[in-house]
C-alpha cells in the first residue's frame, strides 16, 4: 500500500478509492456479490484496487450488512455505513460521494484523490488504474470510455409507430466521415477530490480509451452472462 502522510489535524492525504455497493439492486438481485464465475463480482474490483498500490485506503460504501462482510473479506474497509437517504433508487452516485467525503472529515481524515470505482466491473485491472491515475498530473479527473459500437448520428426515433433517423442529415454520409462519438464504460471514475463540485466530470477530464472486449454495462441476466463470456475468453488469450 502507498505509505501514508499526515498533515496538520491528522487529516490523511493521499488517494481514496470509494466503492459504491447499496444492498437494493433489483433487476439481479444482490448483484455486487453475486459469484461472477469463480467468486463475488465486487471481489474483481476490490482486489485490481489493491494490487494497483494506489490507494491509502479502499473503502466500500454500502447499507447492507452481508456486502460489507463480503468486501472486507477480500480486503477492503467498511469504516462506516451508508445512510439510508443515500440508499434508495434516486441517489446519485455523485450523493454517495458526497457523503462519503463528510464521513470521513468527520474522522478528521482527508484524501487529494479519489477513484469512484464501481462494484460490478469485473474487467477493471490494475494498470488501467495506474494509467487514469497518471493523468491526474495535468487534469482534473481521467474516465475510461469506448467507442459507440455502430455511429450513433444514424440513430432511428419512433414516431406513431414509423421510424425516422434522429438526423436526416447523415443519412447518405460516409460511415468513415462521421465523428466517432463515445460512452463511458461505467468502471470508475479518477478526480481530484477539489475538483468535486456538482459532476464527476469537471473541465479537463482525460479519457482512457478502451476497447470494446474491456466493456460490458451489466444490468441483466443477458448483460452478466455476455460478461462472464467475454471475460472468460480475454483471460484464455491471456493464458495463452
Amino acid at each position: 500500500m502507498v505509505s501514508k502522510q499526515r498533515i496538520a489535524n491528522n487529516e490523511q492525504r493521499g488517494n481514496l478509492c470509494i466503492i459504491p455497493a447499496r444492498g437494493g439492486s433489483k433487476r439481479i438481485p444482490r448483484k455486487n456479490i453475486k459469484d461472477f464465475l469463480v467468486k463475488p463480482i465486487i471481489a474483481y474490483s476490490i482486489e485490481a484496487a489493491l494490487k494497483s498500490n494506489l490507494f491509502e485506503e479502499v473503502m466500500i460504501s454500502t447499507d447492507d450488512e452481508e456486502i460489507a462482510k463480503v468486501a472486507k473479506a477480500y480486503g477492503a474497509k467498511v469504516p462506516f455505513m451508508r445512510s439510508k437517504e443515500n440508499a434508495d433508487d434516486y441517489a446519485t452516485t455523485l450523493d454517495v460521494v458526497k457523503e462519503v467525503i463528510a464521513s470521513y472529515k468527520d474522522l478528521a481524515m482527508a484524501f487529494d484523490n479519489i477513484c469512484i470505482l464501481y462494484p460490478t466491473a469485473p474487467f477493471v485491472t490494475a494498470a488501467r488504474l495506474k494509467e487514469g491515475y497518471d493523468h491526474l498530473d495535468t487534469n482534473n479527473a481521467a474516465i475510461p470510455v469506448t467507442e459507440f459500437s455502430f455511429p450513433v448520428w444514424r440513430a432511428f426515433k419512433i414516431e406513431a409507430e414509423q421510424l425516422a433517423y434522429q438526423w436526416p442529415k447523415h443519412e447518405k454520409r460516409r460511415s468513415q466521415d462521421l465523428e466517432t462519438l463515445y460512452h463511458d464504460a461505467g468502471q470508475w471514475y479518477w478526480i481530484k477530490t477539489d475538483s468535486i463540485q456538482d459532476t464527476l466530470v469537471p473541465k479537463k477530464t482525460a479519457p482512457v480509451v478502451l476497447n470494446s472486449m474491456e466493456v460490458q454495462d451489466i444490468d441483466t441476466i443477458e448483460d452478466w452472462e455476455l460478461a462472464e463470456l467475454k471475460f472468460q475468453k480475454m483471460f484464455s488469450k491471456q493464458e495463452s
